[in-house]
C-alpha cells in the first residue's frame, strides 16, 4: 500500500496530520511535542467514544427489561433441562413428542384460544332419478320371504377349520330391499342440529394424550359433549378448518372432495394404510347397485405406490370397483390410527349420503349392499348397527386379550380402563339386557348419517384419540353415556350374521408369510422315501378292515378250536 493512499486511510480516521493542516492544532499545545503513537491514540480516543455510549445505553428502561428477559430465559431453560433429566425414566414409554406436549402444556394455557364453530351443513336434496328408484314400487307389493325363517345356529366344529364361521341368513330380493328404504330420514332423538369446532392453531391445554387433528379437547369439553341438546358444537377431527380434508390434516385434492360432496343413498368405503392389506373385490351386487353405490377406498402414499408398482391402479384412479382416494399429510404415525379417521367420520368427508357401509381394508363384500341395509338396518328399525364379538361380551376381558396378543402397549390400556372404572364401568351381566354385549366386532359398520349417530362416531372417535386406538375398549362407554340421556339403541348383531355377507382375509405381513412358505416347500421337497430290498420281496400283507361293530377275531381261540378237533379225529 503506498504512502499516499495510507494518508487517505489516517485521515479519514481523523490522524493529527490532518487536523494540523486544517489549523485545529496549535504549537503550544503540549501534548503535541510528545508524539505519541498512532495505534495509542486512536485506542484512547476509541475508549473515550465507547464509555459514554455504553452508560447511556445501560441507563435507558428497554435495555435494562431486555437484560431481564435475557436472564429468565436462561433461568427457564436450566430449569427444564433439570425436569428433564429427572423425568427421563417416567417418559420412556411415550415417544418425545408426546412428552414435550405433556410437559409443556400450561404454557399453551396461558395462551388464549381463538375456538369457533363451523356451520352446520345443508344437505344436498336428492337427484330426481333417487326418488324415482325408492318410489318405484310399494314394498308391500312384494311377498315377505323372511316371515317363516327361522333362525339355525352354526353347523357343528369341523377339525378342519377352527374358529367361528357363518350362519344362515335371510335376505330379500334386491328389487325389494330397494323398495323397503325409508323415504325420508329417521328422527333423531334429542339432538337436531350438530356443529363441529374449528380452531386454526390447536393448543394442548391439560395434560392427557390426544392430536392436534382432535383439536385437544379439554375434560370439560369431554363431558359436555355427553349432555345432549337440541343443538350441540363438539370436536370432531378435522378442526383446522371447516371442510374436512382442505388443508386440515387427512388432506384430499381439491377435486376429489367435490365429488366426495355430491348426493348419494348408499356408499361403500374402506381404507387400507401402510400397505398393510390387500384389496379385496367385492361380489355379488346387483346392477342397481353397480349403478349407483359408489365403493371408497382411502389409501395414503405408500398404498398408492404400491397399487402403481404392481399395476394394480388404471388410469381412473381404480382398482375394479374401488374408487381410490388418496390421502396426503395424515394425522398419526400410526397406520391402524389413521384408519379409524374415515371409519368414524364418514358423515364428515361425505356430508351428503344418506347410508354408509364401512368394511376393513382385509374384509370382502360378498352380499348386494341394499341387502344388507335391509336386513340390519330398516327391518329392525335401527340407525346404526355392529356385529358383536364372537367370544367375548366383557370389556375388562377384551383388555386383557388385547394386551395378551401385544396390541398396545400395556401402560395405556391399563390408564383407559381404569379412568373407565372410576366413570362408573363394570363388568357385564345379564343385568343390562336387552344390551347383549359391550364389546363390538368393529370390523364392519351399518349406519345412517342422522345427527345422533353422527355424534356418536364423533365422541367415539374423540375416546380413541384420547386413548388407545383399540376402538373395542371405548364402544360400550360411549353408547351407554348416550343412551343414558335418550332413547337410542344400537342393533349389535350376531357376529356369524356378520360373517356371512363378508369374507375375512389375511392381512398382507400374513399372505406374504405364506407364500414364501409355499415357495420354500416346492423348492426343497421332503427326499423319498428309500424301500428296504427285504421289504419288497416280501411284502407285508395288511388285514382286511372290519365293519363297525365286527368284533376282532380271537387267534387263540381259533387255534385251540383246531388242536382239539385234530385231537377227536385221533380218537376215532
Amino acid at each position: 500500500m503506498t504512502g499516499w493512499s495510507l494518508g487517505l486511510r489516517t485521515g479519514s480516521d481523523g490522524s493529527l496530520q490532518q487536523l494540523a493542516q486544517n489549523g485545529v492544532l496549535h504549537s503550544q499545545n503540549s501534548f503535541v511535542l510528545r508524539k505519541p503513537s498512532k495505534t495509542s491514540l486512536s485506542g484512547s480516543r476509541e475508549k473515550e467514544r465507547l464509555l459514554p455510549s455504553i452508560c447511556r445505553f445501560l441507563v435507558r428502561r428497554q435495555v435494562g427489561m431486555l437484560i431481564l428477559v435475557a436472564f429468565a430465559l436462561l433461568a427457564f431453560v436450566a430449569g427444564f433441562s433439570m425436569v428433564n433429566k429427572d423425568d427421563a425414566s417416567r417418559s420412556s414409554e411415550l415417544d418425545f413428542k408426546d412428552w414435550f406436549e405433556n410437559s409443556t402444556y400450561h404454557l399453551s394455557a396461558l395462551l388464549p384460544r381463538k375456538v369457533m364453530v363451523c356451520g352446520e351443513n345443508n344437505a344436498q336434496l336428492p337427484p330426481p332419478h333417487a326418488l324415482a328408484m325408492t318410489e318405484a314400487k310399494d314394498s308391500t307389493t312384494f311377498p315377505d320371504p323372511c316371515r317363516n325363517f327361522a333362525f339355525s345356529p352354526p353347523p357343528p366344529g369341523d377339525r378342519r377349520r377352527i374358529g367361528p364361521r357363518p350362519c344362515p341368513v335371510c335376505y330379500v330380493p334386491v328389487e325389494q330391499a330397494i323398495a323397503r328404504m325409508p323415504r325420508v330420514p329417521s328422527a333423531s332423538p334429542g339432538l337436531q342440529h350438530l356443529t363441529y369446532f374449528h380452531e386454526q392453531i390447536p393448543m394442548k391445554t391439560e395434560p392427557h394424550r390426544g392430536s392436534a387433528f382432535g383439536g385437544y379437547p379439554s375434560w370439560v369439553d369431554r363431558n359436555a359433549s355427553f349432555d345432549i341438546k337440541e343443538s350441540m358444537t363438539v370436536h370432531c377431527g378435522f378442526v383446522k378448518g371447516c371442510r374436512p380434508g382442505d388443508q386440515t390434516g387427512f388432506d384430499i385434492d381439491a377435486a376429489v372432495l367435490k365429488e366426495m360432496e355430491q348426493f348419494h343413498d348408499v356408499i361403500v368405503a374402506s381404507a387400507i394404510f401402510g400397505n398393510y392389506d390387500v384389496i379385496q373385490q367385492p361380489k355379488n351386487s346387483g346392477e342397481i347397485a353397480l349403478e349407483n353405490v359408489p365403493f371408497y377406498m382411502f389409501v395414503d402414499e405408500e398404498t398408492e405406490a404400491s397399487l402403481k408398482n404392481s399395476s394394480l391402479l388404471d388410469s381412473r384412479n381404480r382398482v375394479g370397483l374401488w374408487r381410490i382416494i388418496l390421502v396426503r399429510n395424515v394425522p398419526y404415525s400410526d397406520a391402524r390410527r389413521n384408519g379409524k379417521v374415515p371409519k368414524l367420520l364418514l358423515h364428515r368427508l361425505f356430508p351428503n349420503v344418506r347410508y354408509s357401509i364401512w368394511i376393513d381394508g382385509k374384509l370382502q363384500l360378498v352380499v348386494d349392499p341394499y341387502q344388507i341395509l335391509e336386513r340390519f338396518l330398516w327391518r329392525q328399525n335401527a340407525t346404526f348397527a355392529i356385529s358383536r364379538h364372537y367370544r367375548r361380551f366383557d370389556v375388562f376381558e377384551e383388555a386383557e386379550a388385547n394386551k395378551a396378543a401385544g396390541k398396545y402397549d400395556n401402560v395405556s390400556i391399563d390408564h383407559q380402563i381404569d379412568f373407565y372404572k372410576k366413570e362408573g364401568l363394570t363388568a357385564y351381566s345379564e343385568a343390562k339386557l336387552p344390551i347383549t354385549s359391550d364389546v363390538p366386532e368393529g370390523c364392519v359398520i351399518i349406519k345412517e348419517h342422522i345427527p345422533i349417530t353422527n355424534l356418536f362416531t364423533c365422541l367415539w372417535f374423540n375416546e380413541v384419540d384420547r386413548f388407545t386406538s383399540r376402538d373395542q375398549l371405548s364402544f360400550s362407554t360411549v353408547r351407554d353415556k348416550l343412551m343414558a340421556k335418550v332413547s337410542w339403541n344400537v342393533n349389535m348383531f350376531l357376529d356369524c350374521e356378520r360373517r356371512n355377507f363378508v369374507i375375512q382375509a389375511y392381512h398382507r405381513d400374513l399372505l406374504e408369510q405364506r407364500a414364501h412358505m409355499q415357495v420354500v416347500r416346492r423348492s426343497h421337497p421332503p427326499p423319498a422315501l428309500v424301500r428296504d430290498s427285504s421289504s419288497s420281496k416280501s411284502p407285508v400283507r395288511r388285514p382286511p378292515k372290519r365293519g363297525r361293530g365286527e368284533r376282532k377275531s380271537n387267534s387263540r381261540r381259533h387255534r385251540k378250536a383246531g388242536a382239539g378237533n385234530k385231537g377227536s379225529s385221533a380218537t376215532f
